[in-house]
């Protein structure tokens, strides 16, 4: 069987609230020249404006109801991240991710995984590579660094909804001085990683 690439990228791992969230984009080398085709100018999704994140994941959900590519992702939240730590939530985020993408190709059992940062995959997965700026510099894990940050920016702005006092739609839980000056008026919300934030506030 041809074998399938995989790439995978997480959102959130720096914030002081949320969930952090691993996303997995995947596809055959055959499709390939095609999809990048209908993503131009597809790179890290840090060093895109959220209107082009968005109109990047509309294009990739499309390529997915075409049966082009696959996509998933999965997130860990703030207490899961006080509980374990973040290594460990994001091992799992990824191991989950990586049993969805095997139950779409049933019937591939090769797998080539690029992994961004220090990202790893479990170790029953030999053929994996981990990529320092793999974002910027593999097609398919830019695509999955957009997966990741669309979905958990979706997630925060739901969540400023249920905590409208920190303005989470803004900041999506990062250390903005803005974030700090709320916390320090309103103190912690359900959804702040306390293992993040009593490193600087003494409540």
């Amino acid at each position: 069987m041809e074998r399938c690439i995989i790439g995978i990228d997480e959102a959130g791992r720096g914030p002081l609230a949320g969930p952090v969230c691993a996303g997995l984009v995947a596809w055959r080398p055959a499709f390939q020249a095609k999809i990048l085709k209908e993503l131009p100018l597809l790179t890290d999704s840090k060093k895109l404006s959220p209107k082009r994140r968005a109109e990047l994941f509309k294009k990739i959900k499309k390529l997915k109801k075409q049966g082009l590519l696959f996509y998933t992702h999965t997130m860990a939240n703030a207490e899961d991240i006080d509980e374990g730590g973040i290594v460990k939530c994001l091992q799992t985020t990824i191991r989950l991710c990586l049993e969805r993408a095997e139950n779409f190709f049933e019937d591939s059992g090769r797998f080539e995984i690029l992994l961004d940062g220090l990202l790893r995959a479990p170790e029953k997965y030999s053929n994996q590579k981990t990529i320092i700026k793999g974002d910027q510099k593999e097609k398919i894990i830019s695509a999955a660094s957009i997966v990741a940050k669309v979905a958990r920016d979706d997630k925060m702005k739901a969540l400023a909804k249920k905590y409208p006092a920190y303005g989470f739609e803004k900041h999506k839980g990062y250390g903005t001085r803005e974030h700090y000056q709320k916390i320090k008026k309103f103190g912690l919300s359900p959804i702040h990683r306390k293992t993040f934030t009593l490193r600087t506030f003494d409540f």
